[in-house]
């Protein structure tokens, strides 16, 4: 057979091959379009777990596409709206890891925050309102820290308001965690782990509502303790910020 009619039936072949493949395929992403669209719109309706489905499906499919980051991003709203909180928080994981400037990653540590915060909802119930102080509110305060992240690294963003107000909310809510474990500990007679939940309590939340609780735990600790200076100053603290206090 002639060399040259076998290189040109080659060259033949090779221009065929590259034909089928454009690198632009209209139709492929209309599809992709089309698939997150109707993900979009069950997700718009509230139906999450099926709109999880619908993006996981696109996700899969089109894991390099135009629309993979916005899909990532519904995906974690998705598993936090369905209460799948460890879903949500290794999808956050995951897109600040890869996308370290992504311009709506201040939307992203503000959804890790609201995870977060809804990790430790069912420990906070327990907590506040059951006779216990074994539970530790870690996501409670790692919130903390994403929220403060937000607003250190994106001052301007329009969640910073918000995590603003969030941070001021779990403040609060740590420091009655905190004197509900004092609590704890003083009616079990644990007087020294009272007092010094009582000190934490003023020393780190001096602006929440619960200073005047956690000094009055403080000088009773220290009475049954035994350590009278200690008591004699702190209830002075007492009177000074609260002359109205009559607990003693």
């Amino acid at each position: 057979m002639n060399s040259n009619f076998i290189l040109i039936s080659l060259l033949a072949l090779t221009l065929t091959a590259c034909a089928g493949k454009p690198k632009d395929d209209p139709s492929t992403t209309q599809t992709a379009q089309s698939m997150y669209q109707q993900a979009k719109e069950v997700l718009d309706n509230g139906l999450y777990n099926r709109a999880i489905e619908l993006l996981g499906a696109v996700e899969s499919r089109y894991p390099f596409g135009p629309l993979a980051r916005q899909v990532q991003l519904d995906l974690i709203y998705a598993h936090y709206q369905a209460g799948d909180v460890p879903k949500a928080l290794a999808g956050i994981d995951r897109f600040i890891r890869l996308n370290p400037n992504h311009p709506e990653l201040d939307y992203v540590y503000y959804m890790r925050g609201l995870s977060n915060l809804k990790a430790d909802e069912n420990t906070l119930h327990e907590v506040l309102g059951i006779d216990r102080a074994d539970r530790d509110l870690a996501s409670t305060r790692q919130a903390f820290d994403d929220f403060k992240t937000l607003v250190s690294s994106f001052p301007q963003s329009k969640y910073a308001p918000e995590a603003k107000k969030r941070m001021l909310t779990i403040k609060n809510t740590l420091a009655r965690y905190e004197l509900s474990v004092a609590d704890y500990y003083m009616r079990r007679g644990a007087y020294l782990a009272a007092a010094n939940r009582g000190k934490y309590i003023v020393e780190f939340y001096r602006d929440s509502p619960h200073i005047e609780k956690a000094l009055e735990i403080m000088v009773e600790s220290y009475d049954k303790l035994g350590l009278t200076k200690l008591k004699e100053d702190t209830y002075q603290v007492l009177m000074l910020n609260f002359p109205q206090n009559d607990k003693f």
